[in-house]
């Protein structure tokens, strides 16, 4: 069963921030420079928060992962934006 993240992160030195972004553009969509929103399986999931881990420095950077449930269900309408807007993904897609 896949789960819906949103992944944000602070990352201190310019190489390590450009890598993690190039990083996570392989797990998921990228909603701003340091936000993607990721559809991940449990392994996924892992080899994602491994492949993170392996980039960044644990006494200067962060990086914060949360749960949104089911793409399918609350993951899906969790997140409200203000501001400019992108246009929705898939069709049906709502966005506030």
């Amino acid at each position: 069963m896949r789960s819906r993240y949103l992944v944000s992160y602070d990352v201190c030195h310019p190489r390590r921030l450009r890598r993690v972004h190039k990083k996570m553009k392989g797990y998921g969509e990228p909603l701003q420079f340091s936000v993607f929103l990721c559809d991940l399986s449990e392994q996924e999931k892992i080899l994602m928060v491994a492949d993170v881990t392996d980039i960044i420095k644990s006494d200067e950077d962060q990086v914060m992962i949360v749960n949104l449930g089911s793409p399918e269900g609350r993951g899906k309408e969790c997140i409200e934006f203000l501001g400019a807007q992108r246009p929705p993904e898939e069709p049906g897609a709502v966005v506030i």
